[in-house]
C-alpha cells in the first residue's frame, strides 16, 4: 500500500474518489469545499441537499457524485475546528480519514485523493495534521490500493511504502 504526497490541485486527481474537506452543513464554502463544489458543479450540491439534509457530524464521512470531476465520487468528511486541544480533538481529525476509507471501501474506490483536513480556515496546525493524516492513512485497514494526499501548491511528489 502507498501513501503519495503530491502538492496540487485535487479537483484535477486521476482518482476513483476525492476527499471533500466540507464544512458540517454539507453546502459547499471556500477552501478545498469551494474550489471541489466549483470545479465539479452544482450536481455535488444537490446530492448532498438530498442525501444530508441535516448535514454531517464532526469527524463522519458520506459521499456523493462528483460532478464534472475526473473522479467518479466526492467523500465529504467534516474536520474538527483546532482549539489549541490538539490531544483531545485529534481523534476527531483521524476519524476523517478512516471513515473516508470505510466510505471508500463500500463504494469500491481503489485509489483515493485526500485533502490536508482541518489545516486551512479550521486552524489546525500544519505539522500535527500532516502527521495525523499520515499516520491515520498507513494504519487504516482497507482494499483501496493507493491514498493520496495533496497540497494545494505545485512541487514535489513523494512516495512511501507502508507495507
Amino acid at each position: 500500500m502507498d501513501v503519495i504526497v503530491v502538492r496540487g490541485d485535487i479537483t484535477t486527481q486521476e482518482v476513483d474518489a476525492i476527499v471533500n474537506a466540507a464544512s458540517s452543513r454539507m453546502r459547499g464554502g471556500g477552501g478545498v469545499d469551494g474550489a471541489i463544489h466549483r470545479a465539479g458543479g452544482p450536481a455535488i450540491l444537490a446530492d448532498c441537499v438530498q442525501r444530508f439534509p441535516s448535514g454531517l457530524p464532526t469527524g463522519q464521512a458520506g459521499w456523493t457524485t462528483a460532478g464534472r470531476l475526473p473522479a467518479r465520487w466526492v467523500i465529504h468528511v467534516v474536520g474538527p475546528v483546532f482549539t489549541g486541544d490538539t490531544a483531545a480533538r485529534r481523534p476527531l481529525l483521524a476519524a476523517c480519514y478512516t471513515n473516508a476509507l470505510r466510505v471508500a471501501d463500500e463504494l469500491g474506490a481503489r485509489s483515493v485523493a485526500f485533502p490536508l483536513v482541518s489545516a486551512g480556515v479550521y486552524g489546525w496546525p500544519i505539522d500535527d495534521a500532516a502527521r495525523t493524516a499520515i499516520e491515520s492513512l498507513r494504519a487504516a485497514t482497507t482494499r483501496c490500493r493507493e491514498r493520496g494526499w495533496w497540497r494545494s501548491t505545485p512541487r514535489r511528489t513523494t512516495r512511501s511504502s507502508t507495507q
